[in-house]
């Protein structure tokens, strides 16, 4: 007597992917070296929050002080946009089914009675979840050390804290998303990640013209609040780098890149052939 019952749907399949993933992903070595990595801004704002209580004239720029609130913008900006979260897609979203590959355990999750794009959206959404949670807290911890600097206010400043939340939470869905899709088509997608997130990106954005519209980070800065320094070597640079569009404009394109990536890369997943090497 055959099976009659329906084959579950994407969605319901991608959260059985899911729950098998993120378990794996949380306690992966990949997240214990990046979660060490999300220790140093913790590390750097400690030995500031010292510095800062060892000197009674705390830490200025150009012979002014400078709040607890713009030091944490600063590496908001630097640390946290400009490196964590590139990083964090490249390592995780070249990685999906990359890995699946090499440990040569792709075939035992599409021999599943599930659709093969479900495996790369539970994977993708196991990411999403996994990255956040290493994020966030060391965010939350740089904020609580930092603000106080200089008098400043953690209760005044924590409504900007929330929107950061959810604007690294957009920017680690849209890295993610993009490689994602590199992960799927190239044979060595973690070099090529690299060479997109850390060379490409930073190139175009320093040149006129549409080229820089074709970047994650473009549409990245219309979504941070925080002003850098004025007067000083860093506030030229981000200058520079401060051609955005609306962050209306950049919701859209950041939920558009996200969306298309994924499905383009769910797509690549259901008609590739994998061949595992002996």
């Amino acid at each position: 007597m055959s099976d009659s019952r329906p084959a579950p749907s994407i969605f319901r399949s991608a959260a059985r992917i899911f729950d098998l993933s993120l378990g794996q992903m949380l306690w992966s070595r990949r997240s214990v070296f990046l979660g060490l990595l999300l220790g140093f801004p913790v590390i750097l704002a400690v030995a500031l929050r010292i510095v800062d209580a060892l000197y009674r004239a705390g830490m200025q720029i150009n012979g002014v002080r400078v709040g607890g609130a713009a030091i944490f913008g600063l590496m908001i900006w630097l640390l946290y946009i400009r490196f964590i979260v590139p990083v964090l897609g490249v390592f995780y979203g070249t990685s999906l089914i990359a890995d699946e590959v090499d440990d040569k355990t792709i075939t035992y999750l599409f021999t599943r009675p599930i659709p093969r794009s479900a495996v790369l959206l539970g994977k993708y959404l196991a990411y999403l979840v996994c990255t956040t949670l290493l994020v966030l807290p060391s965010v939350m911890l740089v904020f609580f050390v930092l603000v106080p600097i200089g008098g400043g206010s953690i209760g005044a400043a924590f409504p900007a804290l929330l929107r950061d939340f959810g604007m690294l939470a957009i920017g680690l869905a849209a890295y993610g998303a993009v490689f994602a899709l590199v992960g799927t088509r190239i044979k060595r997608p973690l070099i090529v990640g690299l060479v997109f997130a850390f060379g490409w990106e930073p190139a175009v954005l320093l040149f006129p013209g549409y080229l820089k519209r074709l970047t994650v980070a473009y549409y990245m800065q219309a979504l941070v609040t925080h002003e850098m320094p004025q007067d000083s070597a860093v506030s030229v640079l981000m200058q520079v780098f401060r051609e955005v569009p609306s962050v209306s404009t950049s919701l859209v394109a950041l939920a558009a890149i996200s969306a298309a990536t994924v499905w383009l890369a769910g797509r690549a997943v259901e008609h590739k052939e994998y061949v595992l090497e002996q």
